[in-house]
């Protein structure tokens, strides 16, 4: 993601201190203590300036949402959306997806949102995409059996790419579509989605479910084949 520069971006950080989680490794397997007696905890992968996060947090204050993001700039913007609000049922940190499993434990997670992220168009590059088997994998370990994954994009060519890299990791794809505002907006947008809603670009979204914990035919036997170009 670019943006802009914020001003005045520390003071600014440190007067959400509330929301904001500095060490999230301390909270591996003990999320749920910053709001005991939580229906669910989810968390969202690339929470953006924070639209999505907050109107879900608003709308569902028995879950509890951690919201990651690694841009400063837009971090801070949701971390102010938060506390304007005065949420007390959504956290905010910053780190490597890539490194998931190692902030949050084996089934810790009910629900994991991953909304609009980069499509990494090149083929050299598709390991950064974060619905790569890797990622998805790491996803299945924190996630237990019955967790989902929601997944929304307006890249076609991503969300037909992730089909079939979930199923190979064995996840039971669900409520897939390629329109999901087809017939009128459905559920809350994050502010990407609004604007893509507004040119009429069709949204695709998917619920993947983990069935089973074993890794995931993408482990086992190599690199999935794929049509892109450089």
């Amino acid at each position: 993601m670019r943006m802009r520069r914020r001003n005045n971006l520390q003071p600014r950080m440190a007067a959400c201190e509330s929301v904001w989680i500095h060490e999230p490794q301390s909270l591996r397997g003990n999320w749920r203590s910053l709001m005991p007696g939580c229906r669910e905890l989810r968390v969202e992968v690339g929470c953006g300036k924070g639209k999505f996060t907050v109107e879900t947090a608003e709308q569902e204050p028995d879950v509890l949402l951690i919201a990651i993001e690694r841009v400063p700039d837009a971090l801070v913007l949701a971390m102010e959306a938060a506390v304007a609000k005065g949420l007390r049922n959504v956290f905010f940190v910053s780190l490597d997806a890539a490194d998931i499993d190692a902030f949050f434990a084996d089934d810790e997670v009910d629900l994991l949102y991953i909304n609009f992220c980069d499509p990494w168009p090149r083929k050299k590059n598709a390991k950064r995409r974060l619905t790569y088997h890797t990622f998805l994998e790491k996803y299945k370990k924190i996630l237990p059996i019955g967790g989902q994954i929601h997944f929304k994009t307006d890249n076609a060519d991503l969300f037909a790419w992730t089909l079939p890299e979930m199923e190979r990791c064995r996840l039971e794809l669900r409520n897939v579509t390629r329109d999901l505002h087809a017939n009128g907006p459905v559920g809350i947008m994050t502010g990407y989605e609004e604007k893509f809603y507004a040119l009429g670009t069709p949204i695709n979204r998917l619920e993947a479910v983990v069935v089973t914990k074993e890794p995931g035919l993408a482990d086992t036997k190599g690199e999935p084949d794929t049509e892109e170009t450089e």
